[in-house]
């Protein structure tokens, strides 16, 4: 039986992470943060299982870390703890940089410290790569982040690369597109659509406030995307891949595709740009090649755009 440790375990991609690898017969490890409210309703359908075991933490905190690392010595760990929203990025940036970038350092020198022997996975972001002009975005295509979110995810990139060339670590980046899922937090855009149609829908709303729509993204389907962290983490070679689906559309899209699943034919009235929702600086455009995990992993995104909308909004309207 494998042990591996996840950070950010409470997430949207935590979640399915946690099921993935229990179902493969993991004792797995979580950290997750003290709150005053319950924050695990992701996973508590999961507390039953006898290979689960969660751990109160912070990759702020390096002694815990250290501790933690210590007492499970995990086989894999995987680094999906984040300040993950981008416009909120802006606004709280510091905490950003000392979460996602320190944090990083925090973790990889703990393993380094301990000395275990264990493969660590990097959840990086195609918002690194800004608004770069040659598409679809590869591994090797020049960076230029765009929010302290993306610079803090860059440091977080590069320090993972650094401990793997200068003290032999095996370390991955997952370059993720953006996924989604019926786990989406509310206040990311593709879930704010979905649950606020559904509250259109249902009466309690008028609207759905936005910002950018004509923000450009390539969408993949969450359980898929973990699904690549573990098929690349099982490669002897540790090495960085861009996951996505080559396939864009914008946010105004998304927005049409799920207001005609729930049946409405017109439905610009229902939309409503909100100035406060945009960010200074916004990444415009961003479309990922995958081939380089195709070919070494043999990963392939599955779900289509059209059926990962009908399976937030399917969620949404029946909950």
């Amino acid at each position: 039986m494998k042990t591996c440790l996840i950070t950010g375990a409470t997430g949207q991609d935590g979640s399915y992470l946690i099921e993935l690898l229990l179902s493969k017969g993991y004792q797995v490890h979580g950290i997750i943060r003290r709150a005053s409210t319950f924050n695990t309703e992701r996973i508590e359908h999961l507390f039953s299982n006898e290979n689960l075991q969660l751990h109160y933490g912070d990759l702020t905190d390096s002694s815990n870390l250290n501790r933690l690392l210590k007492k499970i010595q995990p086989e894999e760990i995987y680094n999906l703890a984040a300040q993950s929203h981008v416009k909120i990025s802006f606004e709280v940036p510091e905490y950003t940089a000392e979460t996602n970038s320190l944090g990083t350092l925090r973790l990889l020198d703990a393993i380094r410290d301990t000395g275990i022997d264990t493969k660590f996975y990097q959840a990086s972001t195609s918002e690194m790569f800004g608004d770069y002009k040659n598409v679809p975005m590869k591994e090797t295509d020049f960076m230029h982040p765009k929010s302290p979110y993306a610079v803090s995810k860059l440091y977080a990139y590069w320090i993972t690369i650094n401990y793997r060339e200068s003290y032999g670590m095996q370390t991955y980046n997952g370059i993720l597109f953006n996924h989604e899922s019926p786990r989406r937090g509310e206040r990311f855009v593709t879930r704010k659509i979905t649950k606020g149609i559904a509250k259109i829908k249902n009466g309690t709303e008028d609207k759905i406030h936005l910002g950018n729509i004509d923000a450009m993204r390539d969408w993949g389907y969450a359980p898929e995307y973990v699904e690549a962290m573990w098929m690349m983490m099982q490669k002897s070679k540790p090495d960085d891949f861009v996951i996505a689906t080559g396939e864009v559309h914008s946010v105004r899209e998304f927005a049409e595709e799920s207001f005609r699943y729930a049946g409405y034919d017109e439905y610009e009235h229902l939309i409503e740009i909100d100035k406060k929702h945009f960010r200074p600086l916004d990444t415009n455009y961003l479309c990922g090649d995958a081939s380089k995990a195709k070919r070494v992993f043999g990963w392939e995104p599955k779900t289509k755009f059209n059926r990962l909308v009908e399976i937030m909004m399917e969620y949404d309207l029946n909950e």
